[in-house]
């Protein structure tokens, strides 16, 4: 049995190390990840960093919005290893020339940062990858704009509800993947499940030859994937 299904280290290897850091992802890197699925965000002086939530607080010593701060500010506070918040430059160095699919959220769903599109697709397309980069995001006009900057890349909605006409959504918004928080049947394109952290459930979209989970735990979801290759 094929395994088409690739395991994507969601925000890094949170089972271990603090969400989108250097740390987790260069573990991963290390340790023979598929994917590696991170986050997008602009600070006040538009330089692209690496964090989930809009906010630093949550992950970080320091509070408030990522785009209130400029890069140098933000640069003050720390994740619970002690690094600093990631820029999108120092990701990308870390990942060239790597083999691994990367998959970039741009957050946009809350704050639509003003030039985001531009500016990562440019610095994207100056580094030196393995294979094209899927470009996710929940906000559509967002992949609207990549469209128009550089319609030949893989553009992928996310949602966490069921997609009604999957087909006539798809063709209207040319996706090339959905990325959705349960499974479902019968789509016409690339279909990747978050976050699956259970090991049955990651086996069960396994066998329905899904194109990708995202998970907190890529160790443990390897080994089901090995499991049922073997």
């Amino acid at each position: 049995m094929t395994m088409a299904t690739t395991v994507f280290g969601h925000r890094g290897y949170p089972a271990r190390f603090p969400e989108n850091s250097l740390a987790g992802f260069g573990y991963a890197l290390d340790h023979g990840i598929e994917g590696l699925e991170f986050d997008v965000h602009l600070t006040a002086d538009h330089v692209p960093v690496i964090m989930h939530d809009e906010q630093i607080d949550r992950t970080t010593d320091g509070s408030g919005r990522i785009d209130r701060y400029t890069f140098d500010q933000l640069r003050q506070f720390r994740l619970t290893n002690g690094e600093p918040i990631p820029s999108l430059a120092e990701f990308l160095k870390l990942v060239t020339d790597r083999d691994v699919q990367l998959n970039l959220e741009l957050k946009t769903d809350k704050i639509q940062y003003p030039g985001i599109e531009a500016i990562v697709m440019r610095m994207v397309h100056a580094t030196s990858l393995r294979r094209p980069v899927i470009f996710s995001s929940f906000h559509l006009p967002t992949l609207k704009t990549c469209q128009q900057i550089a319609p030949n890349e893989s553009y992928c909605w996310l949602t966490d509800k069921p997609v009604a006409q999957p087909a006539t959504l798809v063709a209207k918004e040319h996706l090339s993947g959905l990325h959705l928080s349960h499974f479902q049947s019968g789509l016409p394109v690339a279909e990747r499940i978050w976050t699956v952290d259970n090991p049955t459930v990651a086996a069960d979209l396994m066998r329905q030859q899904v194109a990708g989970i995202f998970t907190d735990d890529f160790v443990t979801m390897m080994q089901v994937k090995q499991r049922l290759a073997n």
